[in-house]
């Protein structure tokens, strides 16, 4: 089994290395002491199984994981118990508490081994995910990944999102990102207080608008303040609407 170890601190890091080696079937394939170095690490490398820590400066676990993509099997490392739901949302194999012993490394390990993709969240888990999902607050910031690089775009500065099949066009400013993922996803990440879907293909900010306009004889628009028009559906220019008053 490939894996990769993923933590800031050097000594947490030296810990796992250390319970890893114990295990003959383990290669330990990198070592990471950030996130960024963790998502170019997982693209190049395609380990089995990732150790994670959550809470790491500038990008944490759950957005390496975001990042990452499917199809990537983790086990979720922190010093806070809070984070399990939100673990097991992204379909964790395991998650381990530090100080980590020995007994439950191999405990998680042995999970790995039993499930070879962790493609499904446990029926037990699914009722408590529901009632954490309810309670997450609306994201601050939208990760994109673009070949190595990696984009933090403040949802504050986003002004429009456009789908495109199988993407998403954000636009903030004069710059614009593609990310791969549905509108209706971001849609339910956003601030509704600030973010409204005006039609099938946009969500728009409000800050962003301008006015509505009549487009046609039974349609309208959306005039942003840099000129842009985009098209209001029947439903959405009644939300639309109320929300800019």
């Amino acid at each position: 089994m490939r894996v990769i170890i993923v933590d800031d601190e050097h000594l947490a890091r030296a810990v796992l290395r250390e319970y890893a080696c114990s295990h003959a079937d383990i290669e330990i394939v990198a070592e990471c002491a950030n996130g960024f170095e963790a998502v170019k690490a997982i693209a190049q490398l395609a380990p089995d199984l990732v150790f994670l820590d959550i809470q790491m400066p500038k990008l944490g676990g759950f957005e390496v994981a975001e990042l990452a993509g499917a199809g990537v099997r983790y086990v979720f490392v922190t010093a806070f118990d809070q984070f399990a739901l939100r673990a097991f949302e992204v379909h964790a194999i395991d998650y381990l508490l530090k100080p980590v012993s020995q007994a439950r490394f191999d405990q998680a390990l042995a999970h790995a081994r039993v499930r070879a993709r962790a493609d499904a969240v446990p029926a037990s888990v699914a009722p408590l995910l529901a009632d954490a999902a309810q309670r997450h607050g609306p994201v601050t910031r939208i990760l994109i990944r673009d070949g190595a690089q990696v984009h933090v775009v403040p949802a504050a500065g986003i002004d429009t999102i456009e789908a495109q099949d199988d993407y998403v066009r954000i636009t903030a400013g004069s710059k614009s990102w593609l990310k791969h993922g549905r509108l209706a996803e971001l849609e339910s990440q956003l601030d509704p207080a600030g973010f409204v879907r005006i039609h099938r293909s946009w969500i728009v900010a409000l800050r962003a608008v301008a006015r509505i306009e009549l487009a046609t004889k039974d349609s309208y628009c959306a005039v942003l303040h840099d000129g842009t028009r985009l098209p209001v559906s029947r439903t959405g220019y009644p939300k639309l609407r109320q929300l800019l008053r």
